[in-house]
């Protein structure tokens, strides 16, 4: 792990950071048949509000029984902005991966890798931080460019950005919307394409990061239902 910086940084001090640490990012084989626990990361929010609820879970693979969650409710201090959405949930997220009591092989990151305009979203942010393998898979672009998809399970195209590959546009479900999935550290595109796949398998997003999702989705409705009108 490399040390820790100051989350409590501005716009230009945050950009900087991106560009200083994304020479760090690593793209090496994933061995898949090596692979004992997964972890999926997700962070849900109000725009209205600076409260963060998030959670990491973990799951043996490629069963995917969940085996241990961690979760945190805490308060933002960076605001929400495109192309920085590390500097937001990070902070809410890396305290839980240092208490988990199984160490995860590979994460699932709802979120961009290298597919990002400076090359480091936050799936690369968080592998870099953890020196642990992560893969970004989000559900929408932030930067790049496509051919149409044939909207058929394990279609891809290559997502670019100034001739550079930077990410697959991925079908997993036929009939469905694709996800964007990109190197976020110490794996091949070619890998995390195909953990993301194994991880699917009724619905459009990997079960671990669905799993991920529902949960800090419940975290943030108890809290709104509990709190005073």
């Amino acid at each position: 792990m490399i040390p820790k910086h100051s989350w409590n940084v501005s716009y230009h001090e945050a950009v900087a950071l991106q560009n200083s640490l994304r020479d760090r990012v690593r793209e090496e084989p994933l061995p898949l048949g090596k692979i004992q626990f997964l972890a999926a990361a997700d962070v849900s929010f109000s725009r209205k509000s600076p409260v963060l609820f998030a959670a990491v879970l973990v799951y043996t693979f490629p069963d995917l029984e969940l085996v241990e969650h961690q979760e945190n409710v805490s308060e933002a201090q960076f605001p929400y902005i495109p192309g920085l959405l590390s500097f937001r949930e990070a902070p809410a997220l890396v305290p839980l991966f240092e208490r988990l009591n199984h160490l995860p092989d590979v994460v699932l990151v709802d979120g961009q890798g290298i597919a990002h305009p400076r090359r480091f979203g936050i799936a690369s942010h968080l592998g870099v931080l953890l020196d642990l393998p992560t893969v970004g898979c989000a559900k929408s672009r932030l930067v790049g460019e496509f051919e149409r998809l044939p909207e058929k399970r394990g279609e891809w195209v290559p997502l670019t950005d100034n001739g550079q590959v930077i990410g697959r546009v991925v079908c997993t479900r036929s009939g469905v919307k694709p996800l964007f999935v990109s190197v976020g550290h110490k794996v091949t595109l070619p890998d995390a394409m195909n953990l993301v796949l194994r991880s699917v398998s009724k619905y459009r997003i990997p079960d671990p990061l669905r799993g991920a999702h529902n949960w800090v989705n419940r975290l943030r409705r108890e809290a709104e239902d509990a709190s005073p009108c």
